[in-house]
């Protein structure tokens, strides 16, 4: 089922009233490059396979003088109890 002249006209003045005439613009942009990156995806065009493979090592642990510096382990400030 095919919406009607006035039925579009009513569903453009519904989106303008929630969305602003400001907004519209920002968010037809989002949703083309959205279309863009889904249609290369499922072309097989995918940045996938020039990126570096994930590194499986954890990172490594901060030194004590970088928890010190970060505050690790130190409350913000003291709460006593009433």
């Amino acid at each position: 089922m095919i919406p009607g002249p006035t039925e579009l006209i009513l569903i453009l003045l519904i989106v303008v009233m929630l969305f602003g005439a400001k907004k519209i613009p920002e968010i037809m942009s989002g949703l083309g490059k959205g279309i863009k990156t889904f249609k290369k995806t499922m072309e097989g065009e995918d940045d996938s396979e020039t990126l570096p493979p994930p590194s499986t090592e954890p990172p490594p642990a901060p030194t004590p003088s970088q928890q010190r510096s970060q505050g690790a382990g130190v409350p913000k400030e003291k709460i006593e109890p009433k």
